[in-house]
């Protein structure tokens, strides 16, 4: 490649923000370079695994038909676990689809769905190279006008910082600095081979349904939770842990999931197979009021997980869906401007269009539910001990459920008071 190359955009990151921002661009006829450092797109990115398919109709209607998919999300399910103990709140809908078109969400592989999307936009013409590092940004009188990558240096029009959670690139550039522990959790995944028929059976799916789970009280008391997803054949099972907390308990990661896998309620779901795949990543924690002061200077963009767009409201976790969405604003903002490397207050309009900025502020308050500490200790056991309780039958005339409730209470060191209070707090939090 020519040091005296010119491009309109480059791209640092073959996920779904950059992937999309690519294909948006090179369909407007934008020269595009994409840098991937790994391998191959998708090589190394790490997600729970859930892809919600009106972003990519955003992206071309119809491009969710022919998608590298796995299995349609027809099983919305919650898991709260203690010791030996476990309950399961399924919600299901065979079509989950709120609109004429494709169901609500699929579960996805990243490395096959990455590929996939990164080959859509070679074929309308971005350029995507991988293998290669990216140093350094190259900056004169203020602005951003390009790239190194070892003894390269590669000049555009804009730099668009694809290259996710404590972005490099927007540190270099000055826009964002170390993330600070408190702001990241720690994720760790198996991916776990299964005959197709068995997981349908344990999970009692129909031919391409799937499931979705979030799981609550597997931390043994740390901040943080656990996620399952049936693909078509194998199950992504991950934990995801605040690193301070883990470090101050000092039980390594890898026990804690060790742990996680032989629960009792999770174990039987996992019987049988083989992990294929384990990787670990950071994962953004605070959402909105963790996105950086300003996600653009002159000659640069931040998108995606570079940017801090994920949600996690306990129920449910989003980010490629956001990370798809910021591409396409960022493209849409770079076309609108006649001035490309001042596309910086255009790109804020269309997130404003696509309404990913009031998405993410409207989900703003799950932090501040999410950081009640009792959610990860006491809450759990109290809600499987009530329900054995009230299951339970051995002859005995059983106490009324106000004075069972009481006691429970008591025995897990929660007074009405603070039950209370945690409750207000989460309603004012929702």
């Amino acid at each position: 490649m020519s040091e005296t190359e010119k491009f309109d955009a480059i791209i640092i990151g073959a996920g779904p923000a950059g992937i999309a921002c690519a294909y948006t661009l090179a369909k407007a006829g934008k020269e595009v370079l994409v840098i991937e450092r790994a391998d191959n797109p998708g090589g190394k990115n790490l997600t729970g695994g859930r892809l919600y398919t009106y972003a990519l109709e955003m992206l071309e209607e119809g491009l969710s038909e022919e998608a590298a998919l796995e299995r349609k999300v027809t099983h919305e399910q919650i898991m709260i676990l203690s010791e030996g103990r476990g309950t399961t709140i399924d919600y299901f809908d065979s079509g989950f689809s709120p609109y004429e078109g494709p169901p609500q969400s699929y579960t996805v592989l990243r490395a096959r769905f990455d590929e996939w999307l990164a080959g859509k936009a070679e074929e309308v013409g971005a350029n995507i190279v991988c293998g290669i590092r990216v140093d350094d940004v190259i900056e004169e009188a203020g602005k951003i006008k390009g790239i190194i990558a070892g003894d390269d240096e590669i000049y555009s029009d804009i730099v668009i910082a694809a290259d996710g959670v404590n972005s490099f690139i927007a540190q270099r550039a000055g826009l964002i600095p170390d993330i600070p522990a408190s702001s990241v959790g720690v994720g760790v995944k198996e991916i776990i081979q299964l005959d197709t028929s068995v997981i349908e059976e344990r999970f009692h799916l129909q031919d391409g349904e799937g499931a979705a789970r979030m799981i609550l009280g597997c931390t043994e008391g740390l901040h943080g939770g656990g996620f399952l997803y049936t693909n078509i054949d194998t199950i992504s099972l991950g934990l995801v842990l605040m690193p301070e907390e883990v470090a101050a308990a000092g039980k390594p990661v890898a026990e804690l999931f060790q742990e996680f896998k032989n629960h009792p309620a999770i174990y039987p779901l996992i019987a049988g197979g083989s992990t294929v795949e384990y990787g670990a990543h950071l994962v953004s924690e605070d959402g909105y009021h963790g996105l950086p002061k300003k996600l653009y200077r002159e000659g640069l963009l931040l998108v995606g997980d570079a940017a801090g767009f994920v949600i996690n409201s306990g129920y449910s976790i989003r980010g490629i869906d956001l990370a798809i969405l910021s591409g396409i604003a960022a493209a849409n903002g770079i076309c609108a401007s006649s001035d490309i490397a001042k596309a910086g207050p255009q790109y804020i309009k269309e997130m404003e269009k696509l309404n990913l900025l009031p998405t993410l502020k409207a989900a703003s308050g799950y932090r501040d539910l999410l950081n009640i500490p009792r959610i990860y200790s006491n809450y759990p056991y109290l809600a499987n001990d009530f329900l054995g309780n009230l299951f339970t039958v051995n002859g005995e005339v059983a106490a009324p459920m106000k004075k069972s409730l009481k006691a429970l209470l008591k025995k897990h060191n929660i007074s009405f008071w603070q039950l209370f209070k945690d409750g207000l707090r989460g309603y004012r939090a929702l």
